[in-house]
Order: C-alpha cells, then sequence, then structure tokens
C-alpha cells in the first residue's frame, strides 16, 4: 500500500496517483485536514514497544511508502471558547504530524523534521557549499547597518528573498536605489539579501532518488523573466530537456543525500562564463509543468521510487 498523504487540491497527487493504480498499486490519498472533521486516528502500543496505527480503518503496517506531498494541518471543530479551539488545534497538529514519523515505511521526501530542515535557507546553503556547488554571497538579516554594508560591498547589485519556503508569490527582484532609503524597515523582520548573479539560463534540476532530471530555462529570452522565471506569464519562455556536467550531477545528489530528501526540486544559474550557482532546494518543489514542457518522466521515476521496496 502506497500512502500519499497531500491537500485536496493537490494537481501533482491527482496525476501520480493513477500512474501508480496502473501498476498495480494500491494507494489511499488522505488529507490530514480532514482529521477531526471527516476521518479517524488511531495509535496503539502494546508493552513491548509494537505499535498499530490506523486510518478510517486501514491498518498502516500495510503501508510500503508514504509520499509527505503537501498535506494540510488538521481542522477543529468551531468551538465558541477562542481557548479551547487553540488547545484542540495544538492537540490535533501534535498528534497527526507525529504519527507520519513512524520510521517503518519509506517516506518520500524525507520526514517532516527532515522537510523543515532542509528548506531552512541556513542549512541548505552550507550544505550546497559542501556539497561542491558554488552559492552567492549571502547576508540574513534585521540589521539595516548590515544590510547596508553588504549593498555597498557589491555596490547595488544585490536581490532579496523572503527567509522561509515558500516564497508566498514574491518573485525575485533586484533591490532599486530608491528602496535603499527604507532599509530601517528590516528590524520589524529578517530578510535573506544575495549578490546578484549575471546568468545565461536558469536551470530546474529534479532529483528523485539517484535520478536526476535536468531541464534549461532560457529566462533571457525576455524581460519579464529575466531576473526570476516563476514571471512566465505569457507562457513564452523557452524550456529544453538538458545533460548536467557530471561533476555537477554529482554535487546535486550529494546534497539531497546530506540533507536526507529521496526528492528536490534544485534551482541553478548558469552564468555567461559557464559557473554552476545554486540558488536553493525546495523538498517538495513542484515539477510537472516542467515535465510537461520537457518531456522529463519524473512522473514515472517518482512511481518507480514509491514501488520500491523499503
Amino acid at each position: 500500500m502506497i500512502l500519499v498523504l497531500t491537500r485536496d487540491d493537490d494537481e501533482h497527487a491527482s496525476h501520480v496517483v493513477p500512474l501508480l493504480r496502473q501498476r498495480g498499486a494500491e494507494v489511499v490519498r488522505h488529507d490530514p485536514a480532514s482529521f477531526p472533521r471527516s476521518s479517524r486516528m488511531a495509535v496503539a502500543f502494546e508493552r513491548d514497544g509494537a505499535a498499530a496505527r490506523r486510518l478510517d480503518g486501514l491498518d498502516l503496517r500495510e503501508v510500503r511508502s508514504i509520499w509527505l506531498r503537501r498535506p494540510g494541518e488538521p481542522v477543529p471543530h468551531d468551538f465558541a471558547d477562542p481557548s479551547v479551539r487553540a488547545y484542540v488545534r495544538d492537540e490535533l497538529r501534535a498528534f497527526v504530524g507525529t504519527s507520519w514519523d513512524d520510521p517503518g515505511p519509506r517516506t518520500v521526501p524525507g520526514g517532516r523534521r527532515v522537510i523543515d530542515h532542509a528548506a531552512r535557507k541556513q542549512h541548505q546553503l552550507p550544505a550546497a557549499a559542501r556539497a561542491g556547488l558554488e552559492i552567492p554571497a549571502t547576508l540574513i538579516t534585521n540589521d539595516p547597518e548590515e544590510f547596508l554594508g553588504f549593498y555597498d560591498r557589491f555596490h547595488g547589485k544585490v536581490i532579496t528573498k523572503p527567509v522561509h519556503l515558500p516564497a508566498r508569490g514574491r518573485l525575485t527582484r533586484p533591490v532599486a536605489p530608491s528602496e535603499v532609503g527604507y532599509a530601517g524597515a528590516l528590524r520589524y523582520c529578517p530578510v535573506i539579501v544575495q549578490e546578484y548573479v549575471d546568468k545565461r539560463v536558469e536551470l530546474r534540476v529534479t532529483v528523485v532518488g539517484e535520478r536526476v532530471f535536468a531541464a534549461e530555462i532560457d529566462s533571457q529570452a525576455n524581460h519579464l523573466t529575466a531576473h526570476d522565471s516563476r514571471d512566465d506569464r505569457l507562457g513564452r519562455t523557452p524550456y529544453r530537456p538538458v545533460r548536467l556536467p557530471a561533476a555537477v550531477e554529482r554535487s546535486c545528489l550529494a546534497l539531497t543525500r546530506a540533507l536526507g530528501l529521496a526528492y528536490g526540486a534544485i534551482d541553478l544559474i548558469v552564468t555567461p562564463d559557464g559557473r554552476h550557482v545554486f540558488l536553493e532546494i525546495n523538498p517538495n518543489g513542484q515539477y510537472l509543468w516542467v515535465e510537461r514542457r520537457t518531456g522529463l518522466p519524473i512522473s514515472e521515476a517518482l512511481c518507480d521510487l514509491l514501488l520500491e521496496e523499503p
């Protein structure tokens, strides 16, 4: 049995689940946001520590793989007293979240703690460097003076990003000179500041187990995507499958292993002089848009991984 934990509106799960069933797999799709309003869970421990987990009557000991895709948070029933609702919410999160930490089944991309750790820039940037990838000079701060010093160091050629994934629709843009006067506002919230890296193309590298799929994104083809390929509102940005240099491919695999991930979506820049520069890794990054534009068989590789014996 394969258990897919994700929201009801997750397009990726809706695409992969039928592929798994076509291969004869028994698949259960569940969104933790349905608990406890429309689902039931139980975890029982015997005196010797043996555990049994049940979800809506299913024995989860039969699960061979878990795809921890994009599960929602449990939603408590409506309570008139806000303090009761807050208490129940915290109890639900503690119970449901811990229930998927069973070390038995393979979990893709990894357990909750692994995903949370890997998503933090403070962890992934040094890990990428240790794996052999070049990273941009980076500052994470709420100190206006630190920001201004970094800004001057790179002669104003810097960009800012949110500290935590996802970016909630915020695209990468260079810091304009007119914005420097508002540096004092940083004291309210930290921000990531990086040197601006000139690009020839961008790369989206999807690692599935031990397989690596790379797509080249010609983000410089139009001005909308020049700074961030996600701003492809016209849908005209050229994509093509590419083969990474062997050393870069090894580094991408080494990075996902170091972070404990069985899956990762890595963003790289290829500079005009041919250097590969790491930007970030998303432990649960989207990939269907790449697959559809390039024909890369990422979904099939994901099915292979979920169907492997643990």
